[in-house]
């Protein structure tokens, strides 16, 4: 991927232009240098953090963690540039446990050479299983490379924590909508000066909804449609022009784009639904498109919890087995799983009283603040606990009959809030009938 760009029009010579016709308009208009990296001068900057690294020649391994089309690949680039090092680049997609060491290998001859841990670049590291993120460790450890790592998920959940303790996580933000519409002027100027053209944008709204915030992707737009009127009279393009050549190119489904939560949000709100037919169509959907196996069973885990909750308890069992089993399975066969946890989901009965209980419980203690622990709840490990009365007067519920005995349990200001209502289902009525026998005060 391919994700930041800014112009390099003023250092754009005769020289270059043959070149530039067989080369992508994205790639022609990649940043040489982080002046011209766009959007992430809180890295780049005078006083970015990226910058003072390589100023200070004290690079270490590191983790760029942003959407795409946000400078991942391009300031890896640069900083192996900058910092005089060798670039070594695996993709997680399609590279294994085997690239991966013949690479380490490399870079450790080279090391006896230069003196400085060549830099070892993962796009889309979060793509690694954990045997092949641990096959990394060693050479992390011995400094034999420098490791630059790119994702787009969050690293706390993908990548291994062994790893992770020995990298810097760096949070690229996505492209503004200033800077996209800058983005467009680079490209068209730039598309102008290679191809003899004199294109004018007159309406930018079209590129941007298409591109999603990705750099590469708008580029490659603005390059596809003015390619397309390059022998035409048209010379003022419009959100219409636009409209007219992308939506014959538009993918079924755009695991990037907006199509990613329209369709993630259509997914879960058929199973929240109880229509297993829309659960599975949009499934198929997000999986036909390249969806993250991994994110669709997450958000599956969620609605158990959220949306099944106490109604059926069962449900975070299947959700939490079927995550942790496609991870072993992988595509192709992890449809199966997906499809069988997805139906079940939907045709499970519905509560939201749990995810209702800790919000309101929440918002009580965002209102409340720190109310004290009754003394008869408080611990008390030592002598002057005990005098001061902590723990004192708790009755043990297993010492009565039906292991249960009436007592507060929350502090003396709110003893009668009450934050869980159970739900109209099956299950929760029993749990209701139980609460009502023990607490008939309460329910």
């Amino acid at each position: 991927m391919i994700d930041s760009y800014l112009p390099s029009l003023k250092n754009y010579n005769a020289n270059t232009k043959i070149l530039n016709h067989n080369t992508p308009l994205a790639e022609r208009l990649r940043p040489k240098t982080l002046d011209e990296v766009l959007g992430q001068e809180h890295l780049t900057g005078e006083k970015g953090t990226i910058r003072k690294m390589l100023e200070n020649d004290s690079l270490n391994s590191l983790i760029l963690w942003g959407p795409p089309g946000t400078g991942k690949t391009t300031l890896a680039e640069i900083i192996s540039e900058k910092s005089g090092r060798k670039f070594f680049k695996l993709s997680a997609v399609s590279s294994g446990v085997k690239d991966v060491r013949d690479v380490i290998e490399d870079a450790k001859k080279q090391n006896l050479f230069s003196g400085k841990s060549p830099i070892l670049f993962i796009d889309e590291i979060h793509r690694f299983n954990k045997s092949q993120q641990d096959s990394l460790l060693h050479a992390v450890e011995k400094g034999w490379v420098v490791l630059i790592g790119a994702t787009t998920e969050n690293p706390s959940f993908e990548v291994v924590s062994a790893l992770l303790s020995r990298s810097q996580v760096y949070v690229l933000k996505g492209l503004s909508h200033e800077k996209l519409e800058a983005l467009i002027d680079v490209a068209s100027a730039r598309f102008n000066k290679d191809e003899n053209c004199d294109f004018i944008i007159m309406e930018k709204e079209a590129f941007i909804q298409y591109s999603g915030g990705d750099g590469r992707k708008l580029i490659n737009s603005v390059e596809l449609v003015l390619s397309q009127f390059k022998n035409s009279s048209t010379k003022n393009i419009t959100n219409d022009d636009v409209m007219s050549v992308l939506q014959e190119t538009m993918a079924l489904y755009d695991k990037n784009g907006e199509q990613h939560y329209d369709i993630i949000s259509a997914f879960i709100k058929s199973m929240r639904g109880s229509d297993p037919n829309g659960a599975v169509y949009w499934l198929a959907r997000m999986i036909a498109g390249g969806e993250d196996i991994k994110f669709i069973a997450r958000r599956m885990l969620i609605l158990a919890s959220e949306d099944i909750g106490l109604a059926n308890p069962n449900a975070l069992v299947i959700a939490n087995n079927c995550f942790q089993a496609i991870n072993v399975i992988g595509n192709p066969e992890a449809r199966i799983l997906l499809s069988e946890t997805a139906i079940y989901l939907a045709v499970s009965p519905k509560s939201n009283s749990a995810y209702a209980a800790i919000d309101a419980a929440l918002a009580f203690v965002k209102k409340t603040g720190n109310l004290p622990v009754p003394l008869h709840l408080r611990n008390a490990p030592t002598k002057l606990m005990k005098d001061l009365d902590y723990g004192k007067e708790y009755k043990y519920a297993h010492s009565f009959e039906g292991n249960f005995v009436n007592q507060d349990f929350l502090p003396e200001e709110i003893k009668d809030v009450k934050f869980y209502e159970p739900g109209n289902n099956a299950t929760e009525k029993k749990i209701y009938d139980e609460l009502k026998k023990k607490w008939n005060d309460k329910y």
